[in-house]
Formats: structure tokens, C-alpha cells, sequence
């Protein structure tokens, strides 16, 4: 089941830094950077972040996986953050995620999320939920992005 996950929660964000921490790695990996440079969320950016979190919670409370999104503009929805618990991958907890936002936000008449190029699973969880590709551009690390958008 989703849930919002409160960030007013200390053990929830500890959770959500150390997902994205482990998510972030193996991503690095998956589109070829030998030295991924460090994230920069601490805990309390990620409480002051100004995203609204959903995860999947385990019976017992561990994370397995999470979203985030952010209004960009009236009627603009930007997914900020997936990430899945590395041991949880491929068992379609990201589309899961991806799919109780796009239901959950009827106000929004645009989706958009950025995903390297390279991370073919990401691209194509993206493409399945009806993401299309708007343009790519270099991040700062020198991975090429796909900035996807949906419209409704």
C-alpha cells in the first residue's frame, strides 16, 4: 500500500535519505560512471525540500521504495525522486509508484520527470506509463538526461 510519508517522521527521512543513497549507486553504475559525484540532500534538506513523499512501506516499516513530486507551475506536476530498495528492484514497485501519482493528481494537466538516458529500465517504466521524451541535456556530472513530459 502508498502512503504519504510524513516528514516530520525522523526514522521516515532517515529511510528516504539512505534509499536514495542506495538507489543513487546503482544507478551511477548502471550508466557507466566510475565516480558518481556525492549527493548533496541531507536530512534536512530533504524535510525543507518542498516534495511531497509516497512510498511502499514493508510490514514491519522499512522503505522499499518512494516517489517524489513537486508542483512546478499551476497545473505542473514534476516526479523530483523514484527510487526502489535494491533487493525490491524489478518486482514493479517503481511503476507502482509511478502510476498512484498520475491518480492521485488530478489537478495536474502535465507530468514531467528527468531520467538518464542510459538507464534503459527507467526509460522504459517512464515510456510504459505514457511518458513521452521533450528533449535531453547534460547534467553537471556529464550524464545525458531525457526530460519526458505527459500531458492529459
Amino acid at each position: 500500500m502508498i502512503a504519504r510519508l510524513p516528514l516530520e517522521d525522523a526514522d521516515i527521512v532517515e529511510q528516504i535519505w539512505s534509499l536514495q543513497h542506495q538507489a543513487y549507486r546503482l544507478e551511477a553504475r548502471a550508466v557507466g560512471l566510475a565516480e558518481a559525484p556525492p549527493l548533496p540532500d541531507t536530512f534536512d534538506s530533504i524535510r525543507s525540500s518542498g516534495d511531497v513523499f509516497y512510498g511502499v512501506l514493508s510490514e514491519d516499516g522499512e522503505l522499499l521504495g518512494a516517489i517524489a513530486v513537486r508542483s512546478e507551475a499551476p497545473g505542473v506536476l514534476n516526479i523530483t525522486r523514484l527510487m526502489v530498495h535494491p533487493e525490491r528492484l524489478r518486482q514493479g514497485i517503481g511503476s507502482y509508484l509511478v502510476q498512484y501519482v498520475l491518480d492521485n493528481h488530478p489537478e495536474a494537466g502535465r507530468f514531467t520527470v528527468a531520467a538518464s538516458t542510459q538507464n534503459a529500465a527507467a526509460v522504459a517504466l517512464y515510456r510504459r506509463s505514457g511518458f513521452v521524451p521533450a528533449e535531453t541535456v547534460s547534467s553537471a556530472a556529464g550524464v545525458e538526461l531525457t526530460l519526458f513530459r505527459m500531458d492529459r
